[in-house]
């Protein structure tokens, strides 16, 4: 099978390549600069210069595939970047997808996208809006909603293993009681695997998560027992923090936003129902061998 993924150089798109690849499709990714695929090791077929803002390029992507799998989103950016990048960008692509015969279009949205908090932060408001285009285009289309996705080399857990080992304390913000429900970014590439082709799983819209839910306090207890760091706990309430993001926010790479606070004030970030594991039967990495992998040192 034809296969056109965007966002593919970022974290979790190169393990989606690998596992699509190792299936036998054939996939082409869309690359802002040439040569992007070689750096981030992509074993791709296939490579085709374009961006999102750029709908002649998204024609151009999409042509003479059969699936399109959608990757590309901004974590940090003015309302309009959001606008541009993700909303409207999705929109041409879809257009352009339709446009070519498309047979499946599979969404990346992210877990906590709903109606209910697209108004919350633009990055919710532009996930939804993502979606809303998939979903009236008239393509057939599978929409999936990670939660927090773990890796070995990236992501957030490295993030977090960093803050664990070097920081003097563990900073919980708020109460801690929040919970949260992490995948193996390789379980999330399986799922995409698996909807590029799977009948049932046409027109659904599907919540990722691994296998155990957890607060946040038990997620630092976790990792820094796995990470062997003792550093002590302190809880630091949201405004506190608030001004602290405020500040950083004015670095190229925050590594913390007002918005993120906000989506993490918002409430647990948590599966809804089995629909994921009912569908696809597929094996989760439970979270402290997630743990395990992502803290240990070659």
């Amino acid at each position: 099978m034809k296969i056109l993924v965007t966002g593919a150089t970022g974290f979790v798109g190169p393990h989606i390549v690998r596992r699509l690849v190792d299936d036998g499709h054939f996939v082409r990714v869309l690359e802002r600069e040439p040569g992007n695929w070689r750096q981030a090791g992509l074993p791709c077929q296939e490579a085709v210069q374009g961006d999102m803002t750029d709908p002649v390029s998204l024609r151009r992507a999409v042509e003479g595939q059969e699936v399109v799998v959608h990757l590309v989103a901004i974590i940090n950016g003015r309302p309009e970047q959001f606008e541009r990048v993700m909303s409207q960008g999705t929109r041409d692509l879809v257009a352009a997808a339709k446009e070519a015969g498309v047979q499946r279009f599979v969404l990346m949205s992210a877990l906590g996208a709903s109606e209910e908090t697209k108004d919350l932060v633009p990055y919710y408001g532009a996930k939804w809006a993502m979606e809303q285009a998939v979903k009236r285009s008239g393509l057939e289309y599978v929409i999936m909603r990670p939660s927090f996705v773990f890796g070995r080399d990236d992501g957030a857990l490295q993030q977090f293993r960093r803050i664990a080992t070097l920081s003097p304390v563990t900073p919980i913000v708020g109460p801690g009681t929040q919970r949260i429900q992490p995948i193996w970014v390789e379980d999330v590439a399986a799922y995409y695997a698996a909807a590029v082709v799977a009948p049932e799983a046409a027109n659904r819209t599907f919540e990722l998560g691994g296998p155990d839910v957890v607060t946040w306090n038990e997620f630092w207890s976790r990792l820094k027992r796995a990470a062997g760091a003792r550093r002590p706990t302190v809880h630091v309430p949201f405004r506190l923090m608030r001004v602290q993001a405020a500040v950083l926010e004015k670095l190229p790479n925050p590594p913390v936003t007002r918005d993120q606070l906000t989506m993490l004030a918002a409430g647990d970030n948590v599966v809804t129902n089995t629909d994921a594991v009912d569908t696809f039967g597929l094996p989760l990495v439970a979270l402290d061998e997630q743990l395990r992998r992502g803290t240990a040192r070659d």
